[in-house]
């Protein structure tokens, strides 16, 4: 409560100060000049225009230059304070890390401009054509920086959305891999044969994501072919029975296993269990090899292409 009340209290003081003042420099500009006359400048006349220039501004001057500091010391206390009540409710809305960082700054930064600018207009400065100044040179960055901008818009919508996350296996931009890191700019992948993969933010939210990770169960798709002499329900069922002795493959969903294709050389099935994500790979390797060994030692085959050629002798 103390520290609400100290807050209230300085903002209250911030806002008295920032009032514009009589402006005695512009006093000064439209002043019209001292007359001038055939008296010699001597040491003595300058040392009693100093002491009748202090008796007259001195005071006013001084207490311009007070308010600025104070303006300036002040604004940037209060300028801190706000940036951090703002970084609470950022993370209190459980936002990336990341992103609250940047926000707190950036809005600390925009604040102290602000407050530079109210000090000089205390101080009588004509600030017009220096927020002028300000507006051009960050419309020349944002028109130089266009493409870091797109990535940076892009980043905060992937922080807020979060379509993935680091752990998560993903193909984004033609690239699949695992996420390492999410940064403003751009997004970090390992390939699955460990290469890192720096990916701007704009391709990624510029194409579509494919996220393995985040259902927590995948779906093996395997095609497994036998002879067309060989009994397709023994086949079913020797592939059936393989499945259920596998105790990663999970009940529900129900595995498939089901003829799908007469092709040339073979009758195909599709073997199609379902596991959870971490175990796709280990499961897709291991059943392949597992249901050739099981097939063969039940006495059934799998063909390799082939093509019967019949020749006809035709007497001349």
């Amino acid at each position: 409560m103390k520290r609400q009340i100290r807050f209230a209290l300085f903002t209250a003081l911030f806002l008295l100060m920032i009032v514009p003042c009589s402006g005695v420099f512009a006093e000064d500009a439209n002043a019209s000049p001292p007359a001038t006359g055939s008296e010699p400048v001597t040491i003595q006349g300058t040392i009693e225009a100093v002491k009748e220039f202090l008796a007259t501004k001195g005071i006013e001057y001084g207490l311009n230059i007070l308010a600025a500091l104070l303006i300036f010391f002040v604004g940037k206390w209060l300028a801190r304070m706000l940036t951090d009540l703002i970084a609470k409710g950022l993370s209190k809305a459980k936002l990336e890390p990341t992103l609250v960082t940047f926000t707190k700054n950036l809005c600390y930064v925009g604040l102290l401009v602000f407050i530079a600018i109210a000090a000089l207009a205390r101080l009588g400065v004509q600030t017009a054509s220096f927020i002028a100044v300000v507006g051009a040179a960050g419309l020349a960055v944002g028109l130089a920086l266009q493409g870091s901008l797109a990535n940076f818009a892009s980043g905060v919508l992937l922080i807020i959305f979060k379509p993935f996350k680091a752990g998560d296996f993903v193909e984004v931009a033609g690239t699949k891999g695992l996420v390492k890191e999410v940064h403003i700019f751009n997004t970090i992948l390992n390939t699955p044969d460990n290469v890192r993969v720096i990916i701007p933010n704009a391709q990624v939210t510029g194409q579509s994501v494919f996220n393995y990770t985040v259902n927590g169960t995948r779906r093996v798709d395997l095609v497994i072919g036998v002879s067309y002499e060989d009994d397709i329900k023994k086949a079913a069922t020797v592939i059936e029975t393989l499945l259920k002795q596998d105790e990663r493959v999970l009940e529900e969903p129900a595995p498939v296993v089901a003829v799908s294709e007469l092709a040339d050389s073979s009758v195909n099935f599709v073997v199609r269990p379902w596991v959870n994500a971490a175990d796709y790979w280990n499961v897709y390797f291991d059943l392949t090899g597992k249901i050739k060994l099981a097939l063969e030692q039940n006495g059934l085959t799998i063909p390799f292409p082939q093509t019967d050629v019949h020749i006809k002798n035709h007497a001349v």
